[in-house]
């Protein structure tokens, strides 16, 4: 017996590891070689790996694939039909599984529905991606980004919600993370 649920129109390959108390719901398809951490959640017609390593926590929303070259830490959340890529340049007729780009989600962040996070970049910690926005660079900690292609638009705390600056600064890239590291403390309280 498992220590996670599978639903039973799901597909789990062999060399599958996935943690307790995971949960894979209708027509979803977890490829060889992936690793799946406790208490994630992945909805309805999702595919992940092969090889794709993911943390703990993670909320994999309806109709997301999550591809070879993605890295996935705690408590991320992947909103409704958001995209992946692996590949810069892809093309029916040529193989470019040797190219495929590393993409790392760092802990606690989100990206909303219907976004596009092109391969090759980093999200950081807590950052919030807006619904259909396309990120096509690194994303800083606590980032807000909206918008095609995607632009920092303010700052957001653990929370999720936008960090306004007692001090009037601007919430834009020129905020020092100091100000925000203070502004956190003052959150988590």
């Amino acid at each position: 017996m498992s220590n996670y649920f599978a639903h039973e129109t799901a597909i789990v390959d062999d060399e599958v590891k996935i943690g307790k108390g995971t949960k894979i719901w209708h027509f979803s398809h977890i490829l060889s070689y992936t690793t799946i951490g406790e208490n994630c959640s992945f909805g309805q017609n999702c595919v992940v790996g092969p090889k794709v390593n993911m943390g703990s926590g993670v909320k994999v929303q309806n109709n997301v694939s999550v591809y070879e070259g993605v890295q996935i830490e705690d408590d991320v959340f992947l909103g409704p039909s958001m995209v992946f890529t692996n590949v810069i340049n892809p093309r029916a007729f040529i193989q470019r599984k040797e190219e495929f780009k590393i993409t790392l989600l760092k802990k606690g962040c989100s990206v909303g529905a219907n976004a596009t996070i092109v391969c090759g970049v980093t999200i950081g910690q807590y950052a919030l991606i807006g619904s259909g926005a396309v990120v096509n660079k690194d994303v800083p900690d606590y980032a807000l980004m909206v918008g095609v292609p995607a632009k920092q638009i303010g700052w957001v705390g653990i929370s999720g919600n936008t960090l306004v600056f007692s001090e009037n600064k601007a919430n834009d890239e020129f905020a020092s993370y100091e100000l925000i590291e203070n502004h956190l403390k003052i959150e988590r309280k």
